[in-house]
Formats: C-alpha cells, sequence, structure tokens
C-alpha cells in the first residue's frame, strides 16, 4: 500500500491497452465502480467515508484513507464482473501489476501457427 497524505491508501487499475484499442470506456467503468463499490457493506458510501475515485484517460484511481482497510480485492472482483458484463472476460483478464495497482491485459494466445508448420 502506498501511503499518500494523512494516511490514505491509493489503489490504481491501469486499462491502457484496452483503451487504446478503443475496447473499454474507461468513463462507463468508473461509473460503474462508482455505483457497486461497497463500504460497510453498502453501496453508495463513498463520499461519507472519503473515498476518491479519479480518472485520468486510461487509469483510474481509488483513494481512501488507511483506517478504513479499503479491499483491494474487491476492486478485481468488480474489474471481472465488469468485464463479464461488457463480454470483454474471454479476452481481458486483471492482473497485479504491483502491490497497490491491478493492470487490465490481454490473454496471450499463441495461435496455433506452430501446429501448421509441422503438419506440412
Amino acid at each position: 500500500m502506498v501511503k499518500a497524505k494523512k494516511g490514505a491508501v491509493k489503489y490504481v487499475i491501469d486499462c491502457t491497452q484496452p483503451v487504446d484499442d478503443k475496447v473499454l470506456d474507461v468513463a462507463s467503468f468508473e461509473k460503474y465502480l462508482h455505483d457497486r463499490i461497497k463500504i460497510g457493506g453498502k453501496t453508495g458510501a463513498l463520499a461519507a467515508n472519503n473515498v476518491v475515485i479519479t480518472r485520468d484517460r486510461t487509469k483510474l484511481t481509488v483513494a481512501s484513507p488507511a483506517d478504513l482497510n479499503f479491499s483491494k480485492r474487491q476492486l478485481k472482483y468488480l474489474s471481472k464482473r465488469y468485464l463479464k458484463k461488457q463480454q470483454l472476460r474471454d479476452y481481458l483478464r486483471v492482473v497485479a501489476a504491483s502491490k497497490n495497482s491491478y493492470e487490465l491485459r490481454y490473454f496471450s494466445i499463441s495461435g496455433g501457427d506452430d501446429d501448421a508448420e509441422e503438419e506440412e
């Protein structure tokens, strides 16, 4: 966890690859997270608990007070649900890039070219 001002914890979701390919819309992803992040078992309690979601062109940052014990795992779960809802789950995966960040990456699929060459 990265400590920022007054014990705030920041988690970053990097969506660079799918956004560059125009597969994912960061604004709708941000709205999805804003509507569905739970704090204390309740959705819609972000402002009351000083949790802030900010958006760059390709990155989302969720900042929360350290004493809130905000779960990084919940971000992964919600990211996967969003991908499933957008029917992108078969192509993208959520990977922990560092201790405080996730990254959306494409599955690395080897196209079976080796088998075709061996058969000929």
